[in-house]
């Protein structure tokens, strides 16, 4: 009997004291004063239990709308865990494996290497060790809206010239996830949308989750995207009153409040909860370091951590000792994290509808700290001084090149260059005159869409859409003997968001401007 309670006593979660809620406070008030954010909400939860949640701002800024619990945000890349999780459902139902060659479910499944084609498995999918560059193809994906569809995307991986060898190194993309859900819907027999919804919201009440295409007035409470401008926060990118499914959907586009994402978590830490959700054997592989990642600078000095590793749609780490789970999710205007300490059985969650890189950062990093090195007594100007100076030195290393002295640039001197371009996987545009000036016009992504300017002598695109944030400088090449000339594009900013991939694209002149 006395050895039965003592193994009791090991396999009992242990039970933690009511954490500080007047320092949660005070973190999230600083966050949300320090960034100007539209609306911001929070969660922690521990040792099964909610032990706090906080929401600030409004669904869209100045409209008088609160945001809640309820309020729906778009999670971003924390739908690729989503993704993982219902393949692993899958492989607990028998319906696929792991090791399954993609090819199996996706006979069209082609890469560029036919070698990588035949050996490229389910799980390869998940862990970003292609051999594609960074965002490689992500412009097939935003900005949205855009005329890509699913079919596109595995259609045009063939034409993506990868960077280094399979397997060899950890790059982040976008476009196998969205395989990874094709995989998923082939093996499953319903659609992606149909099988998250079955799989996923349904067993675990998230009540409020949205996937595939929903009616926004209907369903209501739903935070709009922001950028901060010189008046304020704006609302770019807005919901009509019937959101679409998008391409993206797998890699990003799943939307849930604050209390479907604090359920979630709960799932992970707890569980005993829902023990028949997934196997501990399916739950082991998801949380499994499957690619190595490079240990950051930042990680070692902020977190003393040893080690980074992608598992199934998570990154895995160590802070000051104890073992994470997280993940984190970017889109125009949007910004949310996960953070599981899982030997701590402990959650946090943060939700942004508007420009939050720093707030996700800063916020994140003091609640973890509070969990992981109380001692430290971590403040949000504490870390928000460093992440200045970390963007201090960045800008430093890495210039932008100063293109206040630009211009229209005139029809005469693009004279040469004008004409439609084709690029393999990305398709047509168009680099015509519109009357004194020359126009860059993507057929299939309409907010691609800009004026050419001229700053000295190289030429650039200034985008008609404001959100579009990432200019490109516009590169020529003269025809050669057995083709047209050619065009590709390169960041103005070297800082930009990779997932304006415009160095994957190699365009050829196909036609005269008509």
């Amino acid at each position: 009997m006395k050895r039965l309670l003592v193994l009791l006593a090991l396999s009992s979660p242990t039970v933690h004291a009511a954490p500080d809620t007047d320092t949660f406070d005070t973190a999230v008030q600083q966050t949300f004063d320090r960034y100007q954010l539209p609306g911001l909400a929070v969660g922690i939860i521990r040792d099964g239990e909610v032990v706090y949640t906080r929401t600030r701002g409004e669904l869209r800024a100045g409209g008088g709308e609160k945001i809640d619990n309820a309020t729906l945000f778009k999670i971003a890349s924390n739908s690729k865990a989503m993704t993982a999780g219902v393949l692993a459902r899958l492989v607990d139902a028998g319906k696929l494996k792991w090791d399954d060659p993609v090819t199996k479910h996706l006979p069209q499944f082609r890469m560029h290497d036919p070698w990588v084609t035949q050996q490229m498995q389910v799980r390869d999918l998940l862990i970003h060790n292609s051999g594609l560059g960074l965002g490689a193809g992500d412009l097939m994906l935003w900005p949205e809206p855009n005329r890509f569809t699913r079919d596109d995307i595995i259609a045009g991986l063939q034409h993506l010239k990868p960077t280094h060898s399979f397997r060899s190194a950890y790059a982040y993309d976008n476009l196998l996830y969205v395989v990874a859900g094709e995989v998923a819907a082939a093996a499953g027999g319903a659609t992606y949308e149909d099988l998250v919804k079955r799989e996923l919201f349904q067993p675990l009440g998230l009540s409020r989750c949205q996937v595939g295409e929903w009616n926004r007035v209907q369903v209501g409470n739903v935070a709009q995207p922001h950028m901060r401008t010189s008046q304020g926060n704006r609302v770019i990118r807005e919901d009509g009153d019937v959101v679409p499914n998008v391409t993206s959907m797998a890699a990003g586009g799943i939307r849930c409040s604050l209390d479907d994402m604090l359920a979630w978590m709960r799932m992970w830490l707890s569980p005993e909860a829902s023990p028949a959700w997934l196997s501990p054997a399916q739950r082991k592989a998801v949380w499994t370091a499957h690619m190595p990642m490079p240990v950051s600078a930042r990680m070692r000095a902020w977190d003393n951590s040893h080690f980074s590793a992608y598992g199934y749609g998570w990154r895995l780490s160590d802070v000051d000792g104890a073992w994470k789970v997280a993940h984190t999710g970017t889109l125009a205007g949007m910004y949310s994290s996960v953070i599981l300490l899982p030997d701590q059985r402990t959650g946090i969650v943060i939700l942004i509808n508007g420009e939050g890189e720093a707030a996700r950062t800063v916020l994140g990093q003091v609640l973890t700290k509070h969990f992981t090195a109380p001692q430290s007594s971590p403040t949000v100007a504490h870390y928000a001084a460093l992440l200045e100076q970390e963007r201090v030195g960045d800008r430093a290393a890495r210039p932008k090149p100063d293109t206040r002295d630009r211009k229209v640039a005139g029809v005469a001197s693009l004279a040469t260059w004008t004409g439609h371009y084709r690029d393999p996987w990305f398709g047509d545009v168009a680099l015509c005159p519109e009357g004194k000036r020359v126009r860059f016009v993507a057929a299939r992504s309409p907010m691609l869409s800009g004026t050419v300017m001229q700053v000295g002598e190289r030429w650039l695109v200034d985008w008609d859409e404001d959100s579009v944030d990432a200019e490109p400088w516009l590169h020529f090449t003269a025809a050669q003997a057995d083709g047209d000339a050619g065009l590709t594009l390169s960041h103005v900013d070297p800082d930009a968001d990779f997932s304006y991939d415009y160095a994957d694209l190699d365009f050829r002149r196909t036609q005269a401007c008509r």
